[in-house]
Formats: C-alpha cells, sequence, structure tokens
C-alpha cells in the first residue's frame, strides 16, 4: 500500500502549473527587421574588421555603405512616410547624420549609428510580436472541445465555439473546465489562480459559478454553460489585455519626444546657415563645409547617447542582479513611480498552500492523541494517498518535521469532502468542516470560525468519527515581503497598495504583515484593471508587481508593469515591462531607485550635450570652426556622455 501511495504523490501536480499559457512563438527570425538588423550587424562587423587589419579601402567602404543600406533603408522609408505626414522622424534625422558622416570620411561612425538603430527596431518589433503570441495563447486556456450533453441523454464531444447558453456539460477530474458555467450536480475542486488569484482549490458543489480555463480537480461536475465562449472571463482579459497595450503603444522615451522638436530646429537652422551667406556672396564650397559643420555639430547624436548609455547600462547592472529590464523606456519610467500596486498570491506570498496552525480539540484526548506532532502525523499518513493541494500541504509540514508517516490501509478520497484511511487500526477522517463537523461539535466549530477569521483554510481531522483536530492551512508570505514593501513605501509619494482576488479576511491578514494598509480584496481581473486607473487618474503613476493571468490587464495598462519570474504566467511575463528572475521581492524598490539614479546622470550628460553644441554651433556661426575641430568636439563630447553613463554599470550603483 505505501509504494501505491508513494506513486500516487510523486505523481500530483504542482499546485501553480495550471497558471501557465501554452503560446506559440514568433520565431526571431520570421520577423523581416530581425533579418535586416542582423544583415547590418555582419556586415558593420565584416567592414570593421577588413579596416581594422589594414585591407584595401575600396573593401571596407563598400562593405560598410552595404551596411547602410540593409540597416538604414528601413527606418529611412519610414521617416519619408512621416515627412508626408509632415513628422520630422528622428529615424530619418540619424539617417541623414550617417550619410553626413560618411561624407566627411567617418563612414566608420555612421555605420555604428545605422546598426544601433536598426538593433533597436528589431528588439521592438520581436517585442511586440511576442506578447501578440501571448495574447493569442491565453485564449488557448480553455479547451478546444467539451463532452456536452445531448437532450436523450447521450454523451458527444462538440467545440467549445458551439456551446450555447444553457448547454449541460459534463466536467471529468483533471479536466480544464470549457466554459463560464454553474454547477448543477456533483462536487469537486477547481483551481481559480488563473482567473482570481487565489491561492488554494476552491471547493465546487451545486448552485457554484465555475469559470472557463480554469483545471478541475478530484470531482466529476455537470454544469450549464452561462456565457458563449467570446463572452467568458478568460476572453475578457485577453481583451482587456490587447486594449491596454495598443494604450501604450505610442510611449516615448522623454528625449525621443525633445528631439523631433530639437531635429526641425536643427534642419531649419542647416539651410539657414547654407543658404544665407550663399544671398551674401559666398562661394557654395565654402557654404556648404559650414552647413556641413553645423549639422555635424548640431546634431543630436551626443544628445542621443546622452540618454541610451545609461539606461542601457542601468538595465544591464539590474540583469545581474535578477530584475529582466525588456526597453530604455521601461527603465526611465521606473524612476517615475509614485505608488506600487501589489497582487497577494505568488508576489507577496509564495503562491502554494503550507501549514500555518494546528489545534487539538478535547476529543483528542479520548483518542489518545496528546501532542500536535502526533495529530499531524495521523493526518499526513491520511492525505498522503490524496491528490489535492491541501493534502499535499499537510504531508510537507510532516516530513519537514521529520516523522516517518505509516502505511495506510482502505483509503477514499470524496471529491469536495475529503478524505478517509485507517492508519495504525485507527479510522482517520480529513476534510472540509461542512462534511465532517455535526452541529453538536461546538469546540471544532469555534476552531474553525477562529481559523477562517484570521483569513486561514480550515480542515477538520477526525479519529473514529470524533473530532480531534483542525490544521490552518494559508499561502505561505514571502520573508522578504515586509522589507520590500517599507523600502517601497519609503521611495514613492503614495503608499503601496494591496490588489488581491483572494477574500477581504485573507487579504487584511496577509496586509497586516507586511505593512500595507490601502487593501482591496475580491477583486477579478477587470476590477484590477478598473483600480489601476483609478489611482492613475488619481495622479499616480502606478507600478503593478503581479504573477498570475488575472494580473495581466492591470500590468499592461500600468504606468510601469512588473512580474515576478519565479511562479509567472507566461502571458504575464510578456505583457510585463521588467521580470523579477530570481522571486526577490527586495528587488522592487532596488530597481526603481537605480532607475532614478539613471534618470538623474541623463540629466547630468543632456547637460554635457547641450553645452557642447552650444558652444560649437556658435563658433560655427560666429566664426569659423575647422571642420576637423568640429568633428572631434561632436565626437569628444559623445564618448564623455558615454563613459559618463557606462558608470551605472558599476555594483555600487545597484
Amino acid at each position: 500500500m505505501s509504494s501505491t501511495a508513494d506513486t500516487i504523490a510523486a505523481a500530483r501536480p504542482a499546485a501553480r502549473v495550471a497558471t501557465r499559457v501554452p503560446v506559440r512563438r514568433t520565431r526571431p527570425f520570421a520577423l523581416p527587421e530581425v533579418r535586416w538588423a542582423a544583415a547590418a550587424l555582419v556586415l558593420f562587423l565584416a567592414g570593421l574588421s577588413a579596416q581594422l587589419l589594414g585591407g584595401p579601402a575600396w573593401l571596407w567602404w563598400a562593405l560598410y555603405l552595404a551596411c547602410y543600406a540593409t540597416g538604414g533603408w528601413e527606418p529611412g522609408m519610414a521617416g519619408l512616410r512621416a515627412l508626408r505626414e509632415k513628422t520630422l522622424d528622428v529615424d530619418l534625422l540619424m539617417v541623414v547624420a550617417a550619410i553626413g558622416a560618411a561624407a566627411i570620411g567617418q563612414v566608420m561612425d555612421g555605420g555604428l549609428l545605422i546598426v544601433i538603430f536598426a538593433t533597436s527596431g528589431a528588439l521592438e518589433a520581436l517585442a511586440t510580436a511576442r506578447t501578440e503570441d501571448s495574447v493569442r495563447g491565453l485564449l488557448d486556456l480553455a479547451p478546444d472541445t467539451a463532452t456536452r450533453l445531448a437532450p436523450d441523454g447521450d454523451e458527444e464531444i462538440v467545440k467549445v465555439t458551439d456551446l450555447e447558453v444553457g448547454d449541460l456539460v459534463v466536467v471529468r477530474p483533471g479536466e480544464r473546465i470549457a466554459a463560464d458555467a454553474v454547477v448543477l450536480a456533483g462536487a469537486s475542486e477547481a483551481d481559480q489562480a488563473t482567473v482570481t488569484g487565489e491561492p488554494l482549490p476552491v471547493d465546487k458543489a451545486v448552485g457554484d459559478e465555475v469559470f472557463a480555463g480554469t483545471l478541475n480537480g478530484t470531482g466529476s461536475l455537470r454544469v450549464r454553460v452561462d456565457r458563449r465562449a467570446e463572452d467568458s472571463v478568460v476572453a475578457r482579459i485577453a481583451g482587456l489585455v490587447e486594449q491596454a497595450i495598443r494604450t501604450k503603444a505610442k510611449t516615448q522615451l522623454f528625449i525621443e519626444k525633445v528631439e523631433q522638436r530639437y531635429s526641425i530646429g536643427m534642419v531649419a537652422a542647416t539651410v539657414a546657415v547654407f543658404v544665407i551667406p550663399l544671398l551674401m556672396g559666398d562661394e557654395l564650397p565654402d557654404a556648404l563645409l559650414r552647413a556641413m559643420t553645423f549639422m555635424i555639430v548640431a546634431s543630436p547624436c551626443a544628445v542621443v547617447l546622452a540618454t541610451m548609455p545609461p539606461l542601457l547600462a542601468a538595465i544591464a547592472n539590474a540583469g545581474r542582479h535578477g530584475v529582466l529590464v525588456k526597453s530604455a523606456v521601461v527603465m526611465e519610467r521606473l524612476g517615475a513611480t509614485t505608488q506600487v500596486a501589489f497582487d497577494k498570491t505568488g508576489t507577496l506570498t509564495r503562491g502554494t498552500p503550507a501549514l500555518a496552525e494546528i489545534g487539538l480539540l478535547p476529543g483528542a484526548r479520548r483518542a489518545a492523541i496528546s501532542t500536535e506532532d502526533e495529530l499531524l502525523r495521523l493526518a499526513a499518513a491520511a492525505e498522503h494517498p490524496s491528490e489535492h493541494p491541501l493534502g499535499a500541504a499537510i504531508v510537507r509540514a510532516a516530513h519537514r518535521r521529520g516523522q516517518d508517516l505509516p502505511a495506510v490501509d482502505e483509503f477514499i478520497a470524496r471529491p469536495g469532502r475529503g478524505v478517509s484511511a485507517t492508519v495504525e487500526d485507527r479510522f482517520i477522517e480529513v476534510g472540509s468542516p461542512s462534511a465532517l463537523l455535526a452541529p453538536a461539535d461546538l469546540a471544532a466549530a469555534t476552531a474553525v470560525e477562529a481559523a477562517q477569521g484570521r483569513g486561514q483554510t480550515a480542515v477538520v481531522v477526525r479519529c473514529e468519527r470524533q473530532p480531534v483536530g483542525v490544521l490552518a492551512i494559508t499561502d505561505e508570505v514571502r520573508p522578504e515581503a515586509a522589507p520590500a514593501v517599507a523600502s517601497v513605501a519609503r521611495l514613492t509619494s503614495a503608499p503601496p497598495v494591496l490588489l488581491t482576488g483572494d477574500n477581504q479576511a485573507t487579504a487584511d491578514r496577509l496586509a497586516d504583515q507586511v505593512g500595507i494598509t490601502d487593501v482591496r480584496a475580491g477583486l477579478l481581473p477587470d476590477d484590477k484593471l478598473g483600480a489601476v486607473r483609478d489611482l492613475q487618474a488619481a495622479g499616480e503613476r502606478v507600478t503593478v508587481v503581479g504573477d498570475g493571468i488575472n494580473d495581466a490587464p492591470a500590468l499592461a495598462a500600468a504606468h510601469t508593469g512588473i512580474a515576478m519570474g519565479g511562479a509567472g504566467a507566461d502571458l504575464t511575463l510578456r505583457i510585463a515591462d521588467a521580470v523579477v528572475v530570481r522571486d526577490d521581492l527586495t528587488t522592487i524598490p532596488a530597481v526603481i531607485a537605480l532607475s532614478r539614479r539613471a534618470r538623474r546622470v541623463v540629466v547630468a550628460n543632456l547637460v554635457i550635450a547641450f553645452t557642447f553644441i552650444a558652444v560649437l554651433a556658435t563658433w560655427d556661426l560666429l566664426g569659423t570652426l575647422p571642420l576637423p575641430l568640429g568633428v572631434a568636439g561632436h565626437e569628444g563630447s559623445t564618448v564623455l556622455v558615454g563613459l559618463n553613463g557606462l558608470r551605472l554599470l558599476r555594483r555600487s550603483a545597484w
């Protein structure tokens, strides 16, 4: 019997596996932007190698120019299309600047600029494609087919899209529920983490609601369809995510917004520097040289590099410490956070059930159970063959205490009620209070109410049909949660808020443990999204931290979304702007602080860059700035701001 029980327990599914979304991922080289960027990079490296190895000038010039063509044609065409809409795109300006650099012999510098912009565009295209893949994958949570009961009582397999409101569907143990529905017959438990974020399975009986895409437990259910597939909660989550992504799609770096205005002014000034001297009698070569020098010294290359190296260095530093920040835009936005909203399950907690308390009842002494360890040993032995996650939590607690579990006989699992088994010649039952307690069991009922009042799940243990104990099970709080919340509160102008789909009592208990006072419980995905938008409407720049599919709409709509990578759903990891890879909450305040430091370095770099531009441009306008000196000053400012930004790579910057 023991070996059979071990086999069953080994096959027990992980508590939060159901939160994973199957995703059909776009291959990088299926995207034209990635192919062109890769070709540009290869040609640039080939040209650089030929130049450094002393190859003929015609060879490395040809390779560099091919790099210009492969990497620059797409941003160039995009810039020309923007011109038709009376907008000067910074990508077009960079292409023009690269061509200008080649015109004065700086072909390698221009090639590097082309590669940087082509690579940036490719990464953006890949991120967009992967996000779209994940949104489509969300709809794969619900099964493709369902078992429908025909009017004559026969079962038929139909497509989920063919289910109509009012259809009767059979859901067997371990199957995903095909539609939002109401239970008409049967009892089981459902893992609803994908929709509500609740960490523990929820008992389902007649009259209870079930959601499409959630995982049925050990019992069989007969349900009545309440909504068509396109109206289900899962489908609504996908729609909310897509809408939120479109809202954020046009987000830019602050400096990019400045560059567009600056670029218009620079082009106008360059034309004026060329035309006015001609009208005043200057020779064409002299006017062209002065205009070319002005365009070089006033071009926003140094301004671009004033921004990107600090942000990219901060991204690299964050990556070394277990936080994947997906873009420079995200790194810049993180520092502007004024309020952080935390999910509960899988974020502030581990997302798996754990035994919190053991309570002996008066009947324990009559059953010769004198200690908590003895009660736990008997309950864990009875639960060992079970597949229920609460049973797994009880077994884990016994193993942590070093207990050896005896073999059991006559094991029976009753879906929605609990389990029973003979352990050391004693009949042991472990299950829900509603199934195991009688009205006369007042002491047990009081202990159950106390545990539930603390936001815990109560499990009753009976020996020979007499209640002997109550086990309180809860979601384990991360040990670093309270320090992380305190650090966030010090960094932001508004206190953190808790957004959870769990019940109010459980949420309040968790909030007291970690130091959060603003608690919003019982939220479905669209409720979380509404809460984030309410905070934003009040003027807050909200960073949302979550891990589940139910958090995806809020993550997508937030000023910045951060996913906990340890147990995060694939959709959540794709939607989020940043991912905590090492599953450590203390990295949240650390990365916000790093972003703020990066923003300060960016401001310092912009002061340096604009000072150089102002001095060199004034010299060229009021005097005669030699072209080599203009190029040297321009390149020098570029190198200076680049090195200043790279200071954020140091470990002390974290």
